[in-house]
């Protein structure tokens, strides 16, 4: 795993780069709507772990 994590968080959006690049060099436009896609994707992940660090922290709280 000490290896893999750091692979992984280099090689991952850099894939993504490719790819919407690839998107534009194929389809044009179609960039458009990939960026969109990958954002909504990227909002949805980042709401999940808010909401699960939230969670952790209420759960650690005394509660009166």
């Amino acid at each position: 795993m000490r290896i893999a994590k750091p692979i992984l968080l280099v090689t991952t959006p850099l894939g993504v780069a490719i790819g919407l690049l690839e998107a534009y060099r194929l389809a044009g436009g179609m960039v458009i709507l990939l960026a969109a896609l990958i954002g909504v994707f990227g909002i949805a992940m980042t709401q999940v772990f808010r909401v699960i660090r939230q969670e952790k922290r209420d759960a650690g709280a005394p509660r009166p």
